[in-house]
């Protein structure tokens, strides 16, 4: 797929996550074959007032290129100024969320409120348009407020008259929760609608599930958003997927370990010891999720702070998966509960 210049060929993209694509998260999935990443959704208008926590959620390295930003905004001179800023840093693609159906952003008429207002985001894509310049302008959206009141082709077509490079399909409407199946067949339609390239999304969380969506809907590409969490294996799967007709599988608790050992030491470089350990609680629980012994790593990992400690746990904790001296747990229940979204390590919400 050509978004531009930029040529994905038939990589996979990882999407924009609140307090999830941070740098070092982002490294990782470009690593593990990620075609492009997002950095976290930014505020517009927290870009012109040059608030700390948006400019730090915007920056990063030369070397994380292809990289995209995602914006959150619904004024459209703050939307046209932000991108003045932006493109400095030269960013391959410039995304307006209006997926978002959380409500502390909704109720403010941002990100999947827009979709109720087809006109405001007409201007807005085209104000988007105006101030790129060259870089490719998108959008992703979801299937409208309610299953009743499904208006993406509507919307879809607006994006696409006003100049955007391409739409990303959220398969589920406003009101959805994450439990709540995805309606791929929309992505399809979409995809019938329009010209340029739509990417689907919605509850990928292996190599099978994304070939399957784009068997199903004919989307040109992937938005991996909860299924790389702790798994950004899930892009190499999927390019061996596609240049082989093989998924490899999970892959062995040695690599997991590596990988979740760089992440960590990342997380330190980019955050510092002591906020870096404590970013990569979630993280590491993540990884280590689809192996027994899941419930006593949850059990264990928060009362590590220093670096050292948690290197020396993992290892030990790595040693004992490889030797099978976990119980068995059930462990497709505690994925399905991750899958939906729940917090199932409760102390996580204590620290």
């Amino acid at each position: 797929m050509k978004i531009g210049e930029l040529d994905l060929g038939r990589r996979a993209i990882l999407a924009p996550m609140a307090d999830v694509t941070d740098a070092p998260f982002r490294k990782i999935a470009r690593e593990q074959g990620a075609g492009l990443t997002f950095t976290q959704m930014i505020s517009a208008k927290g870009i012109i007032d040059n608030v700390f926590r948006s400019l730090k959620a915007l920056a990063f390295n030369r070397s994380e290129k292809p990289i995209g930003i995602q914006l959150l905004g619904r004024d459209e001179s703050y939307i046209y100024n932000a991108i003045q800023d932006l493109k400095s840093l030269n960013p391959d693609v410039i995304d307006l969320n209006c997926g978002c159906s959380v409500q502390d952003v909704c109720k403010y008429g941002l990100g999947a409120a827009i979709l109720d207002e087809p006109e405001l985001l007409g201007r807005l894509v085209k104000t988007m348009v105006r101030a790129a310049g060259n870089i490719p302008v998108s959008v992703k959206i979801r299937l409208g407020r309610t299953r009743q009141k499904i208006n993406v082709i509507e919307n879809a077509k607006i994006i696409e008259g006003n100049g955007a490079s391409f739409i990303t399909v959220h398969a589920r409407v406003r009101n959805d929760k994450y439990i709540d199946e995805p309606l791929w067949h929309w992505i399809g339609k979409v995809k019938q609608a329009v010209s340029i390239p739509v990417i689907g999304n919605g509850s990928l969380f292996s190599a099978d599930e994304c070939i399957r969506m784009i068997d199903e809907t004919g989307c040109d590409s992937v938005f991996i958003a909860r299924g790389a969490i702790g798994n950004p294996f899930i892009f190499k799967r999927l390019n061996l997927l596609m240049e082989t007709g093989i998924d490899p599988g999970l892959p062995h608790i040695d690599e997991v370990k590596k990988v979740a050992l760089k992440h960590l030491h990342l997380l330190k470089l980019d955050s510092g010891e002591e906020m870096g350990v404590r970013k990569a609680y979630k993280n590491l629980i993540w990884y280590f999720r689809f192996y027994n012994g899941i419930s006593q790593f949850i059990e264990d990992i928060f009362s590590f702070n220093d670096l050292k400690a948690l290197e020396e746990f993992i290892e030990a904790h790595c040693e004992r998966i490889k030797n099978n001296l976990y119980s068995e747990e059930d462990l497709g229940k505690i994925t399905q509960d991750f899958n939906n979204r729940v917090l199932f390590w409760a102390k996580e919400t204590k620290s």
